[in-house]
């Protein structure tokens, strides 16, 4: 009876992980991401630039200047989904009447950067990155990361830490930070929750559009968008 028990035991587990892995659905085929998208229009990743022209893009991993110290974008491009490029949009006209605007550091992720990211992230800073075994809001077309700047100027306004920041600094709720600096991150805050955008716990540049995971992962490089 107990070695059937553990036999029981065992079965139970592998259908529990072969049912966990069934609901990580990866779209990597162009051609089922443009047959979902005739379904679901909303499902669409649009280009930011060509949807909002005004909006500025530095993609830092289509350079070697981010954390892993490697270019994991062959084009500096930037998608997301339709409802979250909409959003984007407003906030964008609403910051031109500050003389203010968004600059875009990232947006949609395919699935395939996210597993390089984990494998060259030590382990005390893992918490920064996605784990693959969920997938990234980003491979989902529903995150971005993004400053202010100065129109007139084009400079970024000052914030508590630089982009891509490992350091304590980067959470949107810590204290120790210039007055500016604080007024700065707020004032980004404030206007991205206004419009269906949350800020995550570590890092004030990252925010997630509401609705996200009624989006499916996808690993469909920019070149073939």
């Amino acid at each position: 009876m107990k070695i059937k028990g553990i036999i029981f035991i065992i079965l139970i587990g592998f259908r529990c992980v072969a049912i966990a892995q069934e609901k990580l659905e990866v779209f990597s085929n162009i051609n089922d991401y443009r047959n979902d998208i005739i379904s679901n229009p909303a499902y669409q990743l649009v280009e930011i630039s060509k949807a909002i022209p005004t909006i500025k893009l530095d993609i830092k991993y289509a350079t070697t200047h981010n954390f892993s110290g490697v270019a994991v974008y062959k084009q500096a491009r930037a998608f997301a989904r339709k409802p979250v490029v909409d959003a984007l949009k407003e906030i964008q006209l609403e910051l031109k009447n500050e003389g203010l605007g968004l600059k875009i550091f990232d947006a949609y992720r395919p699935y395939s950067v996210t597993v390089k990211f984990w494998k060259v992230t030590p382990l005390e800073k893992k918490e920064f990155v996605a784990n693959p075994k969920t997938g990234s809001r980003h491979n989902r077309g529903c995150a971005v990361d993004l400053t202010l700047i100065n129109l007139k100027t084009g400079n970024e306004l000052e914030m508590p830490t630089a982009y891509d920041s490992f350091a304590a600094e980067a959470s949107p709720t810590y204290e120790d930070v210039s007055a500016l600096q604080k007024q700065n991150r707020d004032l980004l805050i404030k206007i991205m929750e206004s419009n269906g955008f949350k800020v995550i716990k570590n890092e004030w540049w990252h925010y997630d559009f509401k609705g996200w995971d009624k989006f499916p992962l996808m690993d469909i490089p920019f070149e073939k968008l």
